[in-house]
């Protein structure tokens, strides 16, 4: 009898494992807005020139490199940097992934310039973090604020800008 008893409890289990296979939606907050999230996060801390909070944004096998990078001459957190403005454009899933873009404006040698980047974010020990960012396709315009939250372009008084090959995370096209 303990035998069989110990068969049902093991049925039991499996049966409550396998149920969550499959095609059943996860439960718990949107993962792309959560990604969008760490990334605005993020963006906020470039104008604000807080490094620790930008690093924190980090999966950890990416602090190195950030540490390495962030403040140098093409670093997000670089002194001759000015942020003005900084907002997520878009997001999207890609794999298990994902995939954020922002439109950044940046200042240098008072030259504003609008930059576009592209950050993947992976999900890493129940909390999503900054894997990898690259520049992105130059944005034609700077999103404003629509009436429902999300990012509307507005026409960019200086047209696109031109960007620099993908530079990693912490990094900036340098504005030319």
């Amino acid at each position: 009898m303990r035998r069989g008893g110990g068969g049902v409890l093991f049925g039991a289990v499996l049966a409550a494992a396998l149920a969550g296979c499959g095609s059943q939606e996860p439960s718990g907050p949107d993962p792309g807005q959560l990604a969008r999230e760490r990334v605005q996060t993020y963006l906020d801390a470039m104008k604000a020139k807080d490094v620790a909070a930008g690093r924190a944004q980090l999966c950890a096998g990416m602090h190195a490199t950030f540490d390495r990078i962030a403040t140098g001459p093409n670093g997000d957190f670089a002194a001759h940097f000015v942020v003005t403005d900084a907002t997520v454009t878009g997001g999207q899933a890609v794999g298990a992934d994902q995939r954020v873009d922002a439109a950044v404006m940046v200042t240098a040698a008072g030259d504003p310039r609008l930059v576009g980047l592209v950050f993947t974010l992976s999900h890493v020990d129940g909390h999503w973090c900054i894997a990898d960012e690259e520049t992105g396709p130059p944005p034609t315009a700077y999103p404003s604020p629509s009436p429902d939250g999300t990012a509307s372009p507005s026409p960019s008084p200086d047209g696109p800008s031109p960007s620099a090959a993908p530079a990693g995370p912490g990094a900036v096209p340098s504005p030319r």
